[in-house]
C-alpha cells in the first residue's frame, strides 16, 4: 500500500468513527456493561451509538445525575477529564506534565475496576483527532495530488491524525514507573475490548506507541543463569509458560552449563524480561520433553553439540500483546550461540501443538472420510467394527496413546491428522495453530512431528503427547516466509508424507 492510499483509507475510517461521535444523541437507553476475555484493535477512534453499552463520556459529563450502572458521578468525571486535559496543556512543561500524569497513577492503583473504566473512556472518546482539522487536511490533501504542494500537504494530513491522546500517553512514560503503568494498564484493559467497543481507540494508540518504545533496537539480549540475582530466577519461574517449572532443582537444571537462557529487557523495566528462550545444547533432533527436563542425566558435552533446541519461548508482559519480538530474539540468540559453539549447524525447536486436539476432536469424522479405503478397513479393524468407523471410537481410542504401538492403525491416523492440520490448516490466510503461526512467520518449517513428545497431563490435553520440531534453516528463511505468504506452509518431505 502506498502513502497516498494508506492515508485516503485512513481518513475514510476516521470519519466514520467521527460520524458516530455526532449521532451520540440518538442512542438507546443504557444497560449495564458485560465482560470478555478476548482481545481486538482498531487505528481508528470509533464511539459505538448507544446500545447496550451505557452512555456515552460525552453525555455524561453533560449530565445532572448518575446512573447506577456508572462509576463515576457526572461530576467527579467532569474533573477526572480536567485533570487528564492538564497533563497536555500547552503551557506546562514536560516534567511538569509527567507530575500531573505521576497524580492520575497514584489515584488510579486505589480506583476500583469500574472507576478504572471510566478512565479508559475518558482517554479513549475525550482525546481523539480534532473533526474539524482532519476533514481540513484531508480535502487539503485531496486538492494537492499530484502537484508540487502534495508533500506539504501529506504532511498537514499526518499532523491531523495525532490525536491528544498520543501526547497524553507520552506523559505517563515521562516519569520513572510511567511505563510500567501504562503496560499494566493495557493488561487490565485488554479483556474488555470485545465488549467494550468505545475502548478500541485507546487500546489501539498503546499498541502503537509500545510497537515505538518497545522496539528491538532499544531492547538488550542478557544471558539469564544460575548466578543471575534471585529476583530475577524468581520471575523466570513465574513466568514460564510452556513447562511449568516445578521446583528451584528444575530451574537450576534449565540453568545449567549445557544449557542456555535468553531474555530481552528494556532500559525502563530493567529487571523484567519481556520475553525469554530456553535452549538446550544437544547432539541430535530432540523428539521428546522429558530428557530435557530430566535433573537426574548427566550434562550434554558441549564439544559434540551440533544442535540448539529451543523448548520453551515465553512472554511475560500481558500488556505488550501484539508487540513482536520472537523473530528477533531467535535470530539474536542463534548469532550469539554461533559465536559461542562455533560447531552448532542445526536450530529447531521442540514445540506444543496446542490447537490439535480441539481441532481433531471438531473434523475427526471428515478426516476419517479421507482416508483411503485400505486405512479405514484397518482402522475399523484396531477399533473393533465391521461396518462403518466413528469419529466418536476413534477419538475414544485416541485418548489412549500410551497403549499404541509403532504398527497401532490409530496411532498412524493421528499423525496422518496432525501434520493434516499444521501442514494444510489455515485461519485467515495464516496457520491455524498458534505456535505454528508464530514459528512459520519467523521463517521455520515444519520438520518433524514426534510421537509422545509429551506425555504429562498438559501435553495429552493439548495434542495426545505430540510435539513437533520447527527447523529454522538460516539459508532459508526468506525463502520459506515466500512460501507463506503464497498460502503453502513449508513443511519437510517426511511430514509430507504424512498427509491423508
Amino acid at each position: 500500500m502506498n502513502s497516498t492510499e494508506w492515508l485516503l483509507r485512513s481518513v475514510q475510517s476516521v470519519s466514520k468513527g467521527l460520524q458516530f461521535k455526532r449521532n451520540d444523541a440518538a442512542a438507546a437507553t443504557p444497560t449495564k456493561v458485560s465482560r470478555a476475555t478476548a482481545v481486538g484493535v482498531s487505528s481508528v477512534a470509533v464511539t459505538e451509538p448507544n446500545n447496550a453499552k451505557g452512555r456515552s463520556t460525552r453525555e455524561r459529563l453533560s449530565a445532572v445525575l448518575k446512573h447506577k450502572e456508572e462509576a463515576l458521578s457526572p461530576r467527579v468525571l467532569r474533573r477526572t477529564l480536567l485533570e487528564l486535559q492538564s497533563v497536555i496543556d500547552k503551557q506546562v512543561s514536560e516534567v511538569e506534565g509527567g507530575r500531573r500524569a505521576r497524580n492520575i497513577a497514584t489515584w488510579y492503583a486505589s480506583a476500583t475496576p469500574e472507576q478504572r473504566r471510566d478512565a479508559w473512556l475518558l482517554m479513549s472518546e475525550q482525546f481523539g483527532p480534532n473533526a474539524e482539522k482532519v476533514q481540513a487536511a484531508r480535502d487539503h490533501y485531496e486538492a494537492a495530488l499530484g502537484t508540487s504542494d502534495e508533500g506539504q500537504a501529506e504532511i498537514r494530513l499526518r499532523r491531523a491524525f495525532v490525536s491528544p491522546r498520543t501526547r497524553l500517553l507520552q506523559r505517563f512514560s515521562a516519569f520513572p514507573e510511567g511505563m510500567r503503568f501504562l503496560v499494566d494498564m493495557r493488561a487490565e484493559l485488554l479483556p474488555h475490548i470485545k465488549t467494550e467497543k468505545r475502548l478500541l481507540a485507546l487500546d489501539s494508540e498503546l499498541e502503537n506507541l509500545f510497537s515505538t518504545w518497545f522496539d528491538v533496537a532499544f531492547l538488550e539480549l542478557r544471558r539469564i543463569s544460575w548466578d543471575s540475582p534471585a529476583s530475577l530466577i524468581e520471575k523466570l519461574i513465574k513466568y514460564e509458560a510452556v513447562h511449568a517449572i516445578k521446583s528451584w532443582a528444575d530451574v537450576k537444571n534449565r540453568l545449567d552449563s549445557d544449557r542456555r537462557c535468553y531474555g530481552f529487557f528494556h532500559p525502563r523495566l530493567p529487571d523484567e524480561p519481556l520475553i525469554f528462550v530456553e535452549v538446550a545444547l544437544v547432539d541430535e533432533l530432540a523428539g521428546a520433553i522429558t530428557p530435557l527436563l530430566d535433573e537426574s542425566a548427566a550434562e550434554s558435552d558441549l564439544g559434540k553439540a551440533t544442535t540448539a533446541i529451543f523448548y520453551s519461548i515465553s512472554s511475560t508482559q500481558i500488556g505488550l500483546r501484539g508487540v513482536s519480538f520472537g523473530d528477533s530474539l531467535i535470530k539474536r540468540v542463534v548469532e550469539t550461540l554461533r559465536a559461542e559453539f562455533p560447531r552448532l549447524k542445526v536450530f529447531s525447536t521442540l514445540s506444543p501443538i496446542p490447537g490439535f486436539r480441539p481441532w481433531l476432536v471438531k473434523h475427526a469424522g471428515a478426516l476419517i472420510d479421507q482416508l483411503s479405503d485400505k486405512e479405514r478397513l484397518a482402522l475399523g479393524v484396531a477399533l473393533g467394527q465391521a461396518g462403518v468407523t466413528t469419529a466418536v471410537d476413534f477419538l475414544a481410542a485416541a485418548d489412549k496413546v500410551s497403549q499404541l504401538d509403532e504398527k497401532s492403525p490409530v496411532r498412524r491416523v493421528l499423525m496422518h491428522c496432525a501434520a493434516d492440520y499444521l501442514g494444510r490448516q489455515f485461519d485467515n490466510g495464516r496457520p491455524l495453530d498458534p505456535v505454528a503461526r508464530f514459528h512459520l512467520g519467523n521463517g521455520a518449517r515444519v520438520e518433524r512431528l514426534n510421537w509422545a513428545g509429551d506425555m504429562s497431563t498438559k501435553g495429552l490435553k493439548q495434542s495426545y503427547g505430540l510435539m513437533v520440531n520447527y527447523l529454522y534453516d538460516l539459508k532459508r528463511l526468506d525463502k520459506y516466509r515466500g512460501l507463506l505468504a503464497q498460502g503453502k506452509i513449508p513443511v519437510s518431505p517426511k511430514v509430507e508424507d504424512l498427509y491423508i
